[in-house]
């Protein structure tokens, strides 16, 4: 069986994406592929191993182009705006990533939050090194969350981290992407300002381990 050439596997999760979208994630399936790509199944199987394979791949290629987005965003907050201003600018910037997301890629955004990654990991279909590319996202993550906790307090400790990520996590979740197609500049500019205020109060002092309690 031939393989699928590079632009039809673009084509394929193009595909894929939209109908995950439109219909829910169990729309997807390879025959269904087949169907609206005209790309044979045996095809599709050889490009991506298995239909979680093929989820994997999808989620994982808009994953990439959102962490890319949301990179570009922090380091042009942290090289246009004053430097003592820019820490802060830098976390509103990639608090603000997912909704510019949105606008920019609506339907690989709409993806995102269609599709959990803890139901492509719990997948025992899906490929070993989609597995690993996976986990290295979650590591980009953190890393780039630390980065700006030493930005704002110079600190990387679990309790400043954690306050990292609910302004560039949960805050974005819970004010711009629930039942949003494209977010309100409104709400944009609330979410901004919660996390500046969030920002304003100093985290608690790092929770000691036990070994230097002793």
């Amino acid at each position: 069986m031939p393989r699928a050439r590079v632009h039809d596997l673009d084509r394929l999760m193009d595909a894929a994406e939209k109908m995950a979208v439109d219909s829910g994630p169990a729309a997807v399936t390879v025959r269904a592929l087949s169907e609206v790509t005209s790309v044979s199944n045996g095809a599709i199987y050889h490009a991506f191993g298995s239909r979680a394979g093929l989820m994997g791949r999808v989620w994982l290629r808009a994953a990439q182009r959102f962490l890319a987005l949301q990179r570009d965003a922090v380091e042009h907050a942290l090289t246009a705006v004053s430097s003592r201003d820019s820490p802060v600018e830098a976390v509103v910037a990639a608090a603000d990533s997912p909704a510019e997301f949105l606008v920019q890629h609506p339907i690989s955004g709409r993806f995102l939050l269609t599709v959990q990654r803890d139901e492509l990991l719990g997948s025992s279909e899906i490929p070993d090194d989609v597995a690993d590319e996976l986990r290295k996202l979650d590591r980009t993550l953190v890393a780039l969350l630390i980065q700006l906790s030493r930005g704002v307090w110079n600190r990387s400790d679990r309790e400043s981290v954690a306050i990292i990520r609910d302004c560039v996590v949960e805050l974005p979740t819970a004010l711009l992407l629930r039942g949003k197609r494209n977010p309100d500049p409104a709400v944009r500019e609330r979410l901004a300002a919660a996390v500046r205020a969030v920002l304003a109060i100093a985290p608690p002092p790092p929770t000691k381990t036990p070994t230097e309690t002793k």
